[in-house]
């Protein structure tokens, strides 16, 4: 690859670090951009953590500035907060409201930072070609046209495709993922050798907001107690508001004096109640997903493995496009049952390594259906 013009946006991390140390090696311009998205709305107390939300943030921003002055690149720090706060923030908060199960990463990937950060970074100035992260996946052009492909990262364990898989191709064209060929092993000890032993070593965070409890997102109006049933409509305890449950969640519900283990099957956003039973109770045979988008022209009925969250492996299954001209929504059916399929999560659509398609689970089918 010719030498190009290249932002990373850096989290003060040694993904990040590492994804510009490398551009920077290969003889790319790089330039660091790191996001401000913390907009101090809420009542979130600084417990020291790290994560994308939250008053902590000021700690990320000059880690990822030391990054830069390591480097000897650029840095610039880009703030989003009022984007971040209307399109990710709000859309977590209505989406709990609802009874449904967020993807917030899913949502930032497409809107913000591949999105509205490169906007936002060239109205101030910023002038980039491409646009490179720490993200472990890969893209390559497939036949036919040099058609972008977006893949999974060779190092299965650490995969982040998933949540990558709403991308569209125009921002994937824009795009490098210098860490998708390596292990989350080889990128530490490329680390140490470049004598970034403090990168390697400091602990991730993957948490959305920097608290234990997102219930801080919300009004006390809005995160109003309810009952806690089992499948019967029998009262088996109370919560202090849906936003502490998902769909599969076992611990921390309370109810330790009950027979048998018990899991969230929904959560009734109308009544307010967590619905509880056992775990054959989150066995799903078949969903509907909505806002699909497809990497290529729309397949017909397709067989296909379908991942459903980021711990999800990914199962085979019959895959049905349908609506408008059949782009919007997906029939899913799986081969066999999966656990915990869950409203309002993204779900991607492979065949092989290769992502073709993704969208959000809209309705699940219980396994007998």
């Amino acid at each position: 690859m010719k030498a190009s013009v290249v932002a990373v946006g850096l989290s003060g991390g040694v993904d990040s670090a590492m994804a510009a140390c490398l551009l920077s090696r290969a003889g790319h311009k790089v330039i660091g951009l790191t996001m401000k998205v913390w907009d101090g709305r809420f009542s979130l107390p600084d417990e020291g953590r790290s994560g994308c939300y939250g008053p902590g943030e000021e700690r990320d921003i000059s880690a990822a500035r030391r990054v830069a002055d390591r480097l000897g690149i650029d840095h610039v720090v880009v703030d989003l907060s009022r984007e971040y706060g209307g399109t990710v923030v709000e859309y977590f908060r209505q989406e709990y409201l609802a009874g449904r199960t967020p993807n917030p990463c899913f949502r930032c990937n497409q809107r913000i930072k591949f999105g509205a950060l490169w906007d936002k970074a060239a109205e101030a100035g910023v002038a980039f070609e491409l646009f490179a992260t720490g993200h472990y996946a890969r893209i390559e052009r497939g036949p036919g046209e040099g058609r972008l492909r977006l893949k999974r990262g060779v190092d299965r364990a650490k995969d982040q495709s998933y949540f990558l898989s709403g991308l569209a191709r125009g921002q994937l064209g824009r795009m490098l993922l210098p860490l998708g060929g390596m292990t989350k092993a080889s990128v530490k000890d490329a680390a140490r050798k470049e004598g970034w032993g403090d990168l390697a070593d400091k602990p991730e965070s993957q948490d959305f907001i920097e608290s234990r409890h997102y219930g801080v997102l919300f009004s006390p109006a809005e995160a109003r107690p309810g009952p806690i049933v089992d499948m019967a409509g029998r009262v088996l305890g109370e919560h202090r508001g849906v936003a502490g449950f998902t769909v599969g969640q076992r611990k921390g519900l309370g109810l330790a004096g009950c027979a048998g283990p018990l899991y969230v099957v929904r959560i009734d956003a109308c009544t307010g109640a967590v619905v509880v039973g056992p775990r054959e109770a989150l066995s799903s045979r078949r969903f509907v997903a909505r806002d699909v988008s497809w990497a290529d022209d729309v397949p017909s009925p397709a067989r296909l493995i379908v991942q459903v969250r980021q711990q999800h492996k990914g199962a085979e299954a019959l895959v049905l496009p349908r609506g408008p001209e059949g782009r919007r929504e997906a029939e899913v059916v799986f081969d066999k049952p999966q656990m915990a399929v869950a409203p309002g999560q993204a779900a991607a659509f492979y065949e092989g390594d290769i992502v073709v398609g993704a969208g959000i689970i809209d309705t699940v089918g219980p396994a007998g259906s």
